[in-house]
């Protein structure tokens, strides 16, 4: 479980790496580190599993070694502990693992009855196995041994065929009629899909050039985004910058210009200073990439890359407009005795004004002095969080911006009846990609532009009637399937029974004294 849940919330890997970074200071793949590690212990339990149930096959009981006992403790301990900081400290992976089902229910609906259907022969072979050998001692009992003896042994075997037999059929029973109670997204009619969700660049395109640079906006604009999504911090003679952490140390050469200096917030530097700062090397360095899954990049922009440095929000806003694109940020409050701390939004909407971009081509997202904003630029597209309808119908606002693991409750079917146009953050998986689509999602913002504007129709789509069809094909060939596994291991254990007794009954006679039947011995 551990395993799967951790492969399914792989689109969160990032946020993870940073969360750890920002504890150690140090960058590593450590959701890659993970998912190798709870592989390997998968792996080992399971073969543990295997080997057990082959030796139990043979015949053979189980003796397990000092060591494979520390080592399965160790895994239960493992397993133990990081399904407790699942469940305490990082909720929402759940949320994702939720989704996650959501979408591969019906694959993980039929796999589970071939699965089944596989787990049939063992459970057959056992359970047919334990009744020949009930009817054998029952068969040798005498009258006084079956009065005595039958509830200490005959009933120990019904138990046993009880105990294994009977969660079987319940479960194949529950998967045959699973589908009544299954709800996916992507079994819909092909005239219900909706279009195909529009893109926002998650600080520009991060797989392709360095976050919150011009380059990596630039390579945004070349994969199709409409709109392109970034952070805002002011720095401390009121310059609003492109920067998504607090401070400088991940995406800059802070460390060597001022190590001293690297911990402190980004807003209490001068833009002066700031301009200086390279924000691309880091980026192809093998040590600090930020995707695993990165492609290797050409050397014209491994070129490029080196040479970016920490862009104004007037680049951004420029860049923008000059392509026709939308723009939305998240504005970063400054840190208390920063000169901006009460007026940061005015001045930011005043940057934005004089930068001259057309104001229906921003959505502004900061509900701090919102009043202010509506006032001053009318023309901005309002956009809010997970608010009320009754909240966002009375500030007309008719977007909003909200985490895609909001899909999990209801698929946000109330804001969409309400024509409240949706963009999901942050979607960078396929599959994840493809939920939205099923989900009639309009937006979403994602890291991995290069891949998902490849798709051209939702993965793991299917018709009603096809996956009606699905279902009563695989629980009509499972069923036959099954029947005939039981019958065949019935069927040789009457063979095995009826061979023994004739091997007896003519051993029996061959011991009698020569010229005497049975009657005369008598």
């Amino acid at each position: 479980v551990l395993l799967f849940v951790w492969i399914e919330t792989s689109n969160e890997y990032f946020s993870f790496d940073w969360v750890v970074f920002l504890g150690t200071g140090f960058w590593f793949f450590w959701s890659l580190l993970l998912l190798s590690l709870f592989g390997i212990l998968a792996a080992y339990s399971s073969l543990l599993l295997i080997l057990g149930f082959l030796l139990i096959w043979e015949g053979n009981e189980l003796h397990l070694h000092w060591c494979h006992k520390i080592l399965t403790l160790l895994v239960i301990g493992v397993c133990t502990f990081f399904m407790s900081i699942l469940s305490i400290y990082w909720k929402d992976r759940w949320l994702t693992f939720g989704l996650s089902l959501k979408i591969f229910a019906p694959y993980l609906h039929l796999s589970s009855i071939i699965v089944m259907v596989i787990l049939s022969w063992p459970v057959a072979f056992y359970l047919i196995h334990l009744e020949h050998e009930a009817r054998m001692r029952r068969h040798k009992m005498t009258w006084y041994e079956r009065r005595v003896k039958k509830f200490s042994i005959l009933t120990k075997l019904r138990a046993i065929q009880v105990a294994v037999g009977l969660p079987f059929f319940i479960i194949i029973l529950y998967l045959y009629l699973v589908p009544l109670g299954t709800y996916s997204p992507c079994i819909q009619e092909k005239d219900k899909l909706g279009p195909k969700p529009d893109f926002f660049g998650h600080r520009g395109a991060p797989m392709l050039g360095p976050e919150n640079t011009m380059m990596s906006f630039e390579k945004a604009i070349e994969n199709g985004v409409v709109g392109l999504e970034s952070d805002v911090y002011l720095s401390y003679d009121e310059v609003p910058f492109l920067m998504h952490d607090n401070d400088l140390r991940r995406t800059t050469n802070i460390k060597e210009v001022m190590p001293n200096a690297s911990l402190a917030p980004a807003s209490f530097f001068t833009w002066d200073f700031l301009s200086t700062l390279n924000a691309g090397k880091w980026f192809v360095q093998s040590q600090s990439k930020p995707f695993y899954n990165m492609k290797p990049l050409s050397e014209a922009d491994r070129e490029k890359a080196r040479q970016q440095m920490i862009p104004k929000l007037s680049d951004l806003l420029e860049l923008a407009q000059k392509e026709k694109k939308f723009v939305i940020f998240d504005l970063n409050a400054p840190p208390p005795k920063h000169p901006l701390r009460n007026t940061f939004v005015r001045r930011v909407v005043r940057v934005i004004l004089e930068s001259k971009i057309e104001q229906h081509l921003i959505y502004w997202l900061t509900a701090f002095d919102r009043h202010f904003v509506k006032l001053k630029a009318p023309g901005f597209q309002q956009v809010g969080r997970l608010y009320s309808i009754e909240h966002l119908t009375k500030e007309n606002i008719t977007k909003i911006n909200v985490d895609y693991k909001t899909l999990f409750y209801t698929g946000l079917r109330d804001y969409k009846a309400a024509n409240i146009n949706i963009n999901l953050y942050l979607v960078n998986e396929p599959w994840l990609y493809s939920l939205a689509w099923c989900s009639r999602i309009n937006s979403v913002t994602t890291d991995n532009i290069q891949l998902l504007r490849q798709i051209k129709h939702p993965y793991f789509f299917m018709t009603p009637r096809y996956y009606m069809f699905m279902w009563f094909l695989m629980d009509g060939v499972s069923a036959v399937f099954i029947v005939a596994i039981f019958y065949f291991h019935w069927w040789r254990e009457n063979k095995k029974e009826k061979a023994l007794e004739s091997t007896s009954s003519h051993t029996d006679t061959e011991i009698l004294p020569k010229g005497k039947s049975k009657n005369q011995e008598a």
